[in-house]
Order: structure tokens, then sequence, then C-alpha cells
């Protein structure tokens, strides 16, 4: 237990909640149990209160062969069990410098605010994924500390663990972790054209480029071209990098 409340700052210490409080969770978990079933990622909650997981969906990327209950009722000792150790290590860092962070944010901006970070899981079989996991607050207490948040998790299109950024909804700013440096610095988002929107949107949905071209009316050999612009722009060789990497960017 006493490794599993190292993942629990004391900057963000839930002891209890009132009345008042848990009447904001009413149902909550109806429409989170709803999207999962619309999405390939993997979707769980963190109640950090109880220190626990509040839900974990059945999708099974996350679930390196155990079922959604099973791994909601392991909790926190899941990590223990799957994630790398230098990746463990990684995790604890994250949690410390992401609540650091949160303290210093207006209390009524931080439900708007996601952390996203990748880390490695390796499954019962020994087979090791990179993935992304985005963190976003759900519940504040009166307080302002994070009391619930959702994770959603898909496969990260980087080489490498930790790439840790912090996004503000209706922001063009993210704030990247320079792990080396120990220090945040802010950047620019990459800005899409809206041609480039719809190519990826399309895309996304599983459209050829002859009926990309024939959704919006345009040539085959103009998608290409905004194909390639978008491929030179994001850093990607292909239009499934391009994907999961304006989806893990919060591009679209």
């Amino acid at each position: 237990m006493e490794e599993i409340n190292n993942f629990f700052s004391l900057k963000n210490t839930v002891n209890s909640v009132s009345d008042e409080e848990v009447l904001q969770t009413n149902d909550y978990l109806e429409p989170i149990k709803a999207f999962a079933r619309t999405t390939y990622n993997s979707i769980y909650v963190i109640d950090y209160q109880k220190k626990g997981f509040d839900y974990v969906s059945e999708n099974p990327l996350f679930l390196c062969g155990h079922s959604g209950e099973e791994v909601q009722e392991m909790g926190y000792a899941f990590y223990f069990k799957y994630v790398l150790k230098q990746d463990l290590d990684l995790l604890l860092k994250i949690n410390a410098i992401g609540f650091e962070f949160y303290e210093k944010i207006p209390v009524e901006e931080r439900k708007f605010h996601t952390i996203s970070y990748d880390f490695h899981l390796k499954n019962q079989e020994g087979k090791v994924i990179l993935i992304n996991q985005k963190l976003t607050p759900l519940f504040l207490t009166n307080d302002g500390k994070i009391w619930k948040a959702i994770c959603i998790v898909s496969l990260s299109n980087e080489q490498r663990s930790g790439n840790i950024k912090i996004f503000k909804k209706g922001d063009n700013k993210i704030f990247k972790y320079d792990l080396e440096g120990d220090f945040w610095k802010s950047e620019e988002k990459i800005e899409l054209s809206d041609r480039e929107k719809e190519v990826l949107s399309y895309s996304i949905r599983g459209f050829t480029i002859t009926e990309i071209a024939d959704a919006i009316y345009v040539s085959p050999d103009t998608v290409k071209f905004h194909r390639r612009k978008l491929f030179d722009k994001l850093g990607v060789n292909n239009i499934s990098e391009a994907v999961a990497f304006a989806t893990n960017n919060k591009l679209i």
C-alpha cells in the first residue's frame, strides 16, 4: 500500500468529500460507459479519495489480458504489475510535476486542462507496447483538489516513453516538460488548415483518397498534395501516423 500511496501527491490529498460534492457524481459513469462503447480507446476513471479506479472499460488495449472488472479491482497494483520499472518511476515523476502544475492553475480553470504522456505496458505474454494516456479532471472538491479524473488510453505514435504535455481547452499553447532540464516550456500548437483537417477527418472514417476527393469536391491529386503537406507539418510518414499524432496532440 505504501508504494501505491506514492501515486497520490500531498498536493492533491482528498481525505473526504461533502454530501454536496457527492451529488455531482449522480449517474456520471453512464455517459462514460456509452462513450467507451463507441471508441477503440481504453477508458478508466481514477478516484483520488479512494485511491483506486471507479470504472475500467472492456476495451482491450489497457487490460493486459484481464477484464475491465479485474483491472478495476486491482487498482494501482495494476501499474506495479504491468508497467516497466523505468516507466513506473516516470509515472511517479509525472504524478508529482502534474499536481504541482495544477496547483498553479486557477481553480475554475483546472477541469479544462489535460495532461498527456506515454509509457510502456508489458502484458502477460511478455509483449511490450507503448501507450499514450490523457488524464482530464472530472470532478474537483470545493477547495480545488482533483477528486475524480478520466483517463483515455490509445497506442502512442512516439518512439519512447515520456513526451509529457499539458493542453488547455480552447488555448493554442502547449506546455511540454523537459525531463533532462526538469522544467516546463511552452510552445504554440501546430495549426492545421481546414483542408488538412478535412483529409484527416475523412481518413479517420476509413475513406480512400478517391473517396475523400469526391466528398470535398477536389481531385485525388489535390488530396495527395494536402496529405504531403500534412505529413511534412507533423513529421510523419503515412496517414495512420498522422491520425495518431493529430489525435494524441488534440489537433482535431
